[in-house]
């Protein structure tokens, strides 16, 4: 499997954020601004709200117009697994996991699934910095 830091440096990786909100004291919120920022094609996941940071939201994964690279996942561990379900029915295996959406039993779920998964790193931290 492909190191997920890796994916970050290629130009046609695109990145689901699961917990994308318009609540800008959110995590879910600086992140999707970030990698936005930062030139990525970014695809926010919001259960409740159609639009985040005026760009066009979807419910679920399974609704996005394509397969993102990168599932990047900023809800708590209780809705983690959830997601994690989620990829698995769909084949995204790429998951990114942002410090709070993980527990023991989660990234337990991740190995015996044979995920690709980052933990307990912040994706802004590792993504590319455009000028």
């Amino acid at each position: 499997m492909k190191d997920i830091s890796a994916l970050l440096d290629e130009p046609e990786t695109t990145i689901a954020v699961v917990g994308a909100t318009n609540d800008p004291s959110k995590y879910g919120n600086v992140i999707y601004r970030d990698l936005r920022r930062k030139g990525y094609k970014v695809f926010p996941v919001n259960r409740t709200s159609s639009e985040i940071e005026g760009d066009q939201a979807w419910p679920a994964l399974g609704a996005l117009p394509e397969k993102p690279t990168i599932v990047n996942i900023v809800v708590p561990p209780e809705s983690t697994i959830e997601v994690l379900d989620e990829c698995l029915s769909l084949g995204l295996t790429n998951v990114w996991l942002q410090p709070g959406a993980e527990s023991p039993e989660i990234i337990s779920w991740l190995q015996e699934n044979e995920f690709n998964y980052v933990a307990s790193a912040c994706i802004m931290i590792q993504s590319r910095f455009t000028e």
